[in-house]
């Protein structure tokens, strides 16, 4: 399946090393205004990343204050964030993990891309996400690659059998790994009695009458 990357990286819960920088790298949201260089906008766009400094996307501008510094390009495809083969194999162990070309360069995505189960016909899937896949790979994505990699993945595979609950385990398991990047911007809906007290605070009390019973009607 491929080991995990060079030494002098981090250790995750399963005991596999990884470098530092990777899981903020998959974590992190590209192609975003640049806030440091918002004016220069046709400059200002977040595709890059540094592998020593680990502080976030960059635009362009941005690259001069990390000369000698190690640096990746990110692009897209069909919406989702990749990098080219000969970029990141410089640094990480990509074996295992499924290649595409793209614009006639090799490229490998970031995160994996939710599939429906495959039908008939398809003889190898992703080992964590269970996207289709050549026969020669293993991972559709970086990211599925730590999780497969990692202890914990195999002996969840182990232990349980290939049902829903081994698929819900290994999905909460990514998860928990690699946290979600998708972000709602959907204005959450105020509470019920927020709504109602404030329509309740905005009548205009009417006078009271009293009815032809005794009680009180109140006119709005």
């Amino acid at each position: 399946m491929g080991g995990c990357g060079g030494g002098g990286g981090e250790e995750d819960s399963g005991g596999c090393k990884w470098p530092p920088w990777l899981g903020p790298l998959l974590e992190t949201s590209f192609f975003g205004q640049c806030k440091l260089h918002a004016a220069a906008a046709h400059k200002s766009e977040c595709n890059m990343f540094c592998l020593d400094c680990i502080n976030g996307p960059l635009c362009s501008l941005c690259l001069d204050f990390h000369k000698d510094h190690r640096l990746i390009q990110i692009r897209r495809s069909s919406y989702h964030d990749v990098i080219r083969v000969c970029e990141i194999q410089k640094y990480l162990d990509i074996s295992g993990v499924q290649t595409y070309v793209i614009n006639s360069a090799k490229i490998v995505f970031l995160n994996h891309r939710p599939q429906p189960r495959p039908g008939k016909g398809v003889t190898n899937t992703c080992l964590v996400c269970h996207r289709s896949l050549l026969d020669s790979f293993h991972f559709c994505s970086l990211g599925c690659k730590i999780v497969g990699t990692s202890k914990n993945f195999e002996m969840k595979i182990r232990s349980d059998s290939d049902s829903d609950e081994c698929t819900n385990g290994i999905i909460a398991m990514h998860k928990q790994i690699i946290r979600n990047k998708i972000h709602s911007f959907t204005p959450s809906t105020p509470p019920q009695t927020s709504m109602m007290n404030y329509r309740s605070a905005k009548r205009r009390k009417g006078v009271p009458h009293r009815s032809p019973t005794g009680g009180l009607l109140m006119e709005y």
